[in-house]
């Protein structure tokens, strides 16, 4: 799964990319000739799984992984570049906006000055615009194909009609609703602003309690909620504070969060949150040999989970053995939690919850 980090020139796209990845790709003069992005696959931090290693000693342990990609600034107004831009991210699943909230002279923001607000809606409209032309153009195209006598299907022509009239209302088509038929009919345009989005504010540490941060936030979470009732609440972070993080030992980063007062980095809360904004979550498996992380889709059932592992356990599949991971590790061992009565046993329909320790039980 990729989520592209986009956001204006200088917003400090780079330096999140950095401190996400723990990678050191430059942050200063990548020009708008460069055509490398950057690329990482990371593991997604689950204390689940390390409680589970610590317990089970097992031979390799395995997280879920998700990966980043890292381009060129979006720049209002400049067409060529933010084509190139978003010919770039269309290969993505979802969005990270990376709004700039710090002051720096020494690194001059195109649009004039600080203001994470506008920057969310130039990083919308930009999106919008790309979409409505898409729209437009396939209309045209559809009906030049019923001039020459071969019209398009209903079903296509009524689902992108939709499109145009929410891309008119400034609506990202992310928060639109469209039913089976609709799905399939979109299903070969690639319109921009259906990826789902997550926003993130880049201050820097005397911003990241500030009045002023909590303000944009509330009001970029206003604007969202316009169209939304489910969505993430956008995320206040210094990434060079998280990049100095991200390069620390273990217990070096740990003593760095105490003294910032957080237990959590703002790090793991993005990178978890856009593993959750994908549709993403995990069950596990345990044992001497392996502790690991599956990843599937959010309300996957148990047969279809096993098929994850291994397709013979989703032909063969009988039941699971099905304990969360909480009530594992309250109980301490497998043993003890089944004396407790914590494990059951689940049939093919059964929904997959994330954090279920799942033992798959097959005959082929």
């Amino acid at each position: 799964m990729k989520l592209a980090l986009v956001g204006i020139s200088n917003s400090g796209r780079t330096t999140l990319f950095n401190s996400l990845t723990g990678r050191d790709a430059a942050t200063a003069g990548y020009s708008a000739s460069e055509t490398k992005p950057n690329v990482a696959i990371i593991k997604v931090p689950d204390r689940r799984i390390d409680e589970l290693v610590r317990i089970f000693k097992p031979k390799k342990h395995t997280h879920a992984r998700i990966q980043y990609m890292d381009y060129l600034g979006l720049t209002r107004g400049d067409a060529a570049q933010n084509r190139k831009v978003i010919e770039f991210i269309k290969d993505s699943d979802a969005l990270v906006y990376v709004l700039r909230g710090f002051d720096d002279d020494s690194v001059t923001h195109p649009l004039g000055g600080v203001d994470p607000i506008r920057d969310f809606e130039t990083l919308e409209a930009e999106l919008l615009i790309y979409d409505l032309d898409l729209a437009e153009k396939r209309l045209i195209n559809m009906d030049e194909s019923a001039r020459k006598g071969h019209p398009p299907r209903k079903e296509e022509r009524a689902a992108v009609l939709k499109c145009r009239e929410a891309l008119e209302r400034e609506m990202p088509l992310r928060y639109l609703e469209f039913d089976a038929t609709e799905e399939r009919a979109l299903r070969h345009l690639e319109f921009i602003s259906r990826l789902p989005v997550m926003a993130v504010i880049n201050v820097d540490e005397s911003g990241l309690q500030s009045a002023k941060s909590s303000s944009w936030r509330d009001t970029i979470r206003d604007r969202i909620a316009r169209f939304a009732e489910n969505f993430l609440t956008p995320i206040v972070l210094s990434g060079k504070i998280e990049m100095e993080i991200a390069h620390l030992p273990a217990e070096e980063a740990a003593d760095f969060l105490q003294d910032l007062g957080v237990d959590v980095s703002a790090r793991e809360r993005v990178i978890k949150e856009s593993y959750a904004l994908l549709g993403l979550i995990s069950f596990l498996t345990v044992g001497e040999d392996e502790v690991r992380a599956w990843t599937v889709r959010k309300g996957i059932a148990a047969h279809a989970a096993a098929g994850k592992i291994h397709t013979d356990l989703e032909r063969g599949f009988i039941r699971a053995e099905v304990i969360s991971c909480d009530d594992f590790l309250e109980a301490g061992s497998l043993a003890a939690a089944r004396a407790k009565g914590l494990l059951r046993l689940e049939g093919k329909t059964y929904v997959v919850q994330d954090g279920d320790i799942i033992d798959f039980r097959f005959s082929v």
